[in-house]
């Protein structure tokens, strides 16, 4: 039987590469959205080498002293979280999980030395997304269901904006659990009040029926969902699909026809290649350069056929109400679309500026999931033997790994876990490499003590009640706790 696994992570920040996960819940669902089981909520113990940022843990709610006590250590954090998705015929979804959650998933199974990816594709399993199904129901199929908009008048697609304008119980929002059960209650009234629109967003979940529906090559229009399409329209687009991506088989690159082709056609290759992959700062010199007030970016927009990303055919363009939704003027869709097809260029033109696309790679093993490849057969093996043994043990185990990152991702492994494992020699080495995360901030987003100094006076500056400011205080304590811990070199770290 598949079910759905509704999930939901409160974190210390936003950034899933650096930040850690404070609590995660999740409710399993059979098919027609009923429960199977009970709740799970769990709390997962603040590393030694972390500070939380102030301002996710006002959002939150959630002191480190509450995850500390109530939590269990990251990697019995994370090893309940992966069995529950590891079982057969599993849909794991959330509410922009693709685009966050997922990413706290992949990063803290690869920290505690865990395949990362494949509790999403092995046993039947899968991922889905509402908030994307969400916005595809507002534009195109809106019937039956209130729809909030934000103080601009824009269409709002926040959680706690839907379940309140559909009477739909959300006391605590930012609790883990009480933000699961939203998702359902919401993925419940898109099922009920628009069936053949869930049933077919459900689809997307195979890449096979997406790629079809792309048709690379054909120049075929697609109807597309995307945030990065802004609120003012709708988060809907028409784009066509131009190249797949020559490094990255799951990514399509496509031309957004909301947009005018025909002044990029004169531009150069490096050109282009500012325009679409060019800071926002970058862009904006450029333009004062050329003594113009602004520099159009190239309208590319890339759809990973894995990410479940919503799209259907153009015929929806005949409907009046969806163009007007979306601000999509289709005869003008269909000349940019000829416009496109007439460049012949712009394929191979795509395919250069994106093989030549370069990316820093960071040096810190913990930052290196996408940057350092697949582990080896030889290494999944045994980091799943080490995963089994009892803490004790670690430190009996000489392993001889294939990949560079292992051996200190290992070590930092034992030590944020289990440091009641680490000789006096490797308490000392932790409590170095503590000192040198947290007094000398290097270029990654990790809070340095000064940088949470400041970010904590900020957050008292601004008008608190009395349990945020016990929350601040708590925070306060914490840090100076964490401090001493990694000052005091002659004892174990608690």
């Amino acid at each position: 039987m598949q079910t759905f696994l509704w999930h939901d992570y409160e974190t210390w920040g936003v950034n899933p590469v650096y930040d850690r996960p404070c609590q995660f819940a999740a409710i399993r669902t059979d098919e027609n959205l009923n429960p199977v089981g009970e709740p799970v909520m769990i709390y997962a113990k603040p590393g030694s080498d972390y500070l939380p940022h102030p301002q996710a843990a006002l959002v939150t709610g959630i002191s480190p002293q509450h995850a500390d006590a109530n939590g269990v250590c990251e990697a019995a954090f994370i090893r309940q979280i992966h069995d529950l998705m590891m079982q057969p015929q599993t849909c794991s979804v959330g509410y922009n999980s693709l685009r966050f959650d997922d990413e706290v998933t992949r990063h803290t199974l690869y920290r505690n030395l865990h395949d990362a990816y494949e509790r999403e594709y092995k046993n039947g399993n899968s991922r889905w997304d509402l908030i994307d199904v969400v916005r595809l129901c507002a534009v195109t199929r809106p019937d039956g269901i209130n729809w909030p908009t934000d103080e601009n008048g824009l269409p709002s697609f926040r959680l706690e904006a839907l379940t309140a304008a559909n009477g739909i119980e959300q006391q605590g929002a930012h609790d883990a659990l009480v933000d699961v059960r939203a998702t359902i209650d919401v993925a419940r009234l898109i099922r009920d009040k628009q069936p053949k629109l869930f049933e077919y967003a459900l689809s997307m979940r195979d890449k096979m029926t997406v790629s079809q529906l792309l048709s690379v090559g054909s120049f075929k229009p697609i109807f597309h969902i995307s945030g990065m399409f802004g609120s003012a329209n709708a988060c809907a687009s028409v784009v066509v699909p131009i190249a797949m991506h020559p490094t990255n088989k799951n990514e399509v690159i496509c031309f957004d026809l909301r947009e005018d082709p025909t002044p990029f056609m004169t531009l150069d290759a490096e050109t282009l290649r500012q325009r679409l992959f060019g800071s926002n700062a970058e862009l904006q010199v450029q333009a004062e350069q050329a003594g113009v007030e602004s520099l159009a970016r190239f309208p590319i927009k890339n759809i990973h056929i894995n990410k479940c990303p919503m799209v259907a055919g153009v015929g929806l363009l005949k409907d009046e109400s969806v163009c007007r939704r979306a601000n999509l003027d289709p005869a003008q869709i269909m000349q940019n679309l000829q416009r496109v097809r007439n460049w012949g260029e712009l394929p191979a033109l795509l395919k250069q500026l994106y093989v030549g696309r370069t990316f820093e790679t960071p040096s810190d093993p913990d930052a290196m999931l996408y940057g350092g490849g697949f582990f080896s057969y030889n290494d999944k093996n045994q980091l799943a033997q080490l995963r089994a043994l009892p803490p004790e043990e670690l430190a009996e185990q000489s392993s001889v790994f294939d990949d560079a990152r292992l051996p200190e991702m290992v070590f930092r492994y034992r030590a944020r876990n289990y440091p009641q494992t680490l000789s006096a020699d490797e308490r000392a080495q932790w409590q170095e490499y503590c000192a040198a995360v947290l007094d000398k901030p290097g270029t990654d987003k990790r809070l340095s003590y000064d940088v949470f100094d400041s970010a904590l006076a900020e957050a008292a500056d601004t008008e608190q009640g009395a349990a945020q400011r016990a929350l601040l205080d708590a925070l306060a304590a914490w840090r100076q706790q964490l401090q001493h811990t990694n000052s005091v070199l002659d004892e174990p770290i608690q």
